[in-house]
């Protein structure tokens, strides 16, 4: 009798931790055609931004997406991030980004990198930028990647105070 009650406790012990295990897909490390996947986003990105095709650069983001500029609140959500762009009158003449590391497991995934840019708002003067960026990535269920959150910051030091801008 004592046996069968130490063998239904490590079967129940069993059967709880297999239960609290995420399913073995969602434990799955990227492939490496989903790294393919998601290099060809941030070329297609750059290339689209480059070409002003705000609907394209749109096309990349979930419905949720949440913005994180440097110096700035974020932007939660893809109308308010349009928005911003059409009344910044955003224009890009100059992109390039380095990737340095694509990872993940299962349908979510991070890209982290660096990006110069020479940009222009509301039709001001050009400015040059070098910044580093993390995009998290959500695999919709079409299979293709979507970016869901971006974060980006300057690697240029803050003007010193009282000093022209």
């Amino acid at each position: 009798m004592k046996a069968r009650s130490v063998l239904l406790a490590v079967l129940s012990l069993a059967l709880v931790t297999l239960a609290c295990q995420p399913p073995a897909a969602e434990m799955a490390q990227l492939s490496d055609e989903d790294k393919a996947a998601i290099q060809n986003l941030v070329d297609e990105l750059v290339q689209a931004e480059l070409a002003g095709d705000w609907e394209v650069v749109f096309g990349m983001y979930t419905e949720d997406v949440v913005d994180m500029p440097p110096n700035r609140p974020a932007r939660e959500g893809l109308a308010t991030l349009r928005e911003w762009v059409e009344s910044q009158d955003f224009t890009v003449s100059e992109l390039t980004a380095t990737v340095a590391d694509i990872d993940g497991r299962g349908d979510l995934a991070y890209v982290r990198g660096t990006y110069s840019e020479t940009f222009a708002m509301g039709g001001g003067e050009p400015i040059e930028d070098q910044r580093k960026f993390v995009l998290i990535l959500k695999k919709q269920a079409d299979g293709n990647w979507r970016i869901a959150i971006g974060i980006s910051n300057s690697d240029l030091p803050l003007p010193e105070e009282g000093a022209e801008t």
